[in-house]
């Protein structure tokens, strides 16, 4: 008897008795309140729609002053010509596209933007274009000029960067993650049944980039799209994984070595599970991730807001223990199956956050770029109004 009320209390409490987290273990999906953004037009800016032209997987890059915003995003599914767009008053209006070095055209996969600061404390912006060979373009004058997209080495991967993040190791070191299943890492590479999830590291600003290193790779669960997040006091980095699969939830590694060795993957609750995680602090501290909501295929009938453009709003220690944090939110409802959300996350001075992606947001219509602005504060009061 006593057994099993032992049993129960781990289960119930989380309480770690063996050395893996309870939170790791099989659970019941519970839930946290849920709030639909998907009405309120007055939250919605459009950021850019062409009638009968795919605009899609898009990534944007708040500059230090607080309100200029860069984004960029390819014409077509994940591939094709890349469009340029500035914004001066916080996402509140966009410039024209802008004009784009040549090799832009020749993008085959998703671009991501990234802010990066050399050892000598040159900023610059980094843009990466994944597939074989992962290309990188460079701007050290805030996006008003670009060089042409060149070879980061002699490799790939899809999703190149999902993030790029500063370490404390020195200044300009980064380190950015990625993942393959064997197709696109090399020039001739073959479909594995292995997926991997790499590594690469730059110690001069984001210039050049080591040669991939593995984090994880398994041939039951596939990890990808990895999301980062470092933790309130700057000690741990936390990555988000898609799981491609589609049987279990997305899962959760820790680093406290700055991304040198990492714990080994577990699920995240139901509420937090999807693609291509993006994620920033707003000024409590509260954390809020935004991310395309996809089930694992037998939990899907039952999940609010499933094939949407979705976030998540909770804590670190939501992270750190597997729960399921304060707010399931949708920002817009998608009309055409899971194609959706590859969102940029910005937060500007007055605390308000402008999350940025494409999606179908018009049935039978060409998907385009829409960002939703608010705060977290006002979520609390439609909370509260439930």
């Amino acid at each position: 008897m006593r057994c099993v009320f032992v049993i129960m209390f781990v289960l119930w409490t989380g309480v770690n008795l063996t050395g893996v987290n309870a939170a790791a273990t099989e659970r019941k999906d519970t839930y946290p309140t849920t709030l639909d953004l998907d009405a309120q037009v007055e939250r919605q800016v459009v950021v850019d729609r062409e009638a009968g032209q795919y605009l899609g997987h898009v990534t944007t890059c708040l500059l230090e002053d607080g309100k200029t915003m860069l984004c960029v995003y390819p014409k077509g599914h994940g591939r094709g010509a890349i469009v340029y767009k500035r914004s001066t008053d916080g996402g509140l209006t966009w410039s024209d596209r802008l004009p784009t070095p040549a090799s832009w055209a020749t993008s085959k996969e998703v671009p991501t933007l990234h802010r990066v600061v050399g050892p000598d404390g040159t900023k610059r912006i980094i843009m990466w274009s994944g597939l074989y060979p992962a290309r990188l373009a460079v701007t050290e004058d805030d996006g008003a000029t670009w060089s042409e997209l060149k070879p980061a080495g002699d490799w790939g991967g899809i999703v190149v960067m999902g993030f790029v993040e500063a370490l404390k190791t020195g200044p300009g070191h980064y380190m950015a993650m990625f993942h393959d299943n064997g197709r696109f890492f090399a020039k001739d590479g073959k479909k594995a049944k292995t997926f991997k999830l790499f590594k690469t590291l730059s110690t001069d600003g984001g210039l050049t980039w080591s040669f991939p290193e593995v984090v994880y790779q398994s041939s039951k669960v596939y990890l990808c799209e990895p999301g980062c997040i470092r933790s309130p006091d700057g000690k741990q980095l936390a990555v988000l994984l898609r799981e491609e699969t589609r049987t279990k939830n997305s899962h959760i590694i820790f680093s406290d070595d700055e991304g040198k060795t990492w714990t080994e993957p577990r699920e995240v609750p139901l509420a937090l599970t999807g693609d291509r995680h993006t994620g920033k602090y707003g000024p409590d501290g509260r954390l809020f991730i935004s991310f395309r909501c996809i089930s694992p295929k037998p939990k899907r009938a039952n999940r609010p807001f499933e094939g949407d453009w979705v976030g998540w709003v909770g804590t670190w220690d939501d992270l750190v223990h597997g729960r399921d944090g304060q707010y399931a939110v949708r920002l817009k409802d998608n009309t055409k199956g899971y194609d959706t959300t590859y969102p940029g996350v910005e937060v500007l001075p007055d605390g308000t956050f402008v999350t940025t992606t494409y999606g179908h947001w018009d049935q039978g219509e060409s998907p385009y770029i829409l960002s939703v602005r608010f705060k977290l504060d006002e979520l609390d009061v439609l909370a509260k109004q439930k």
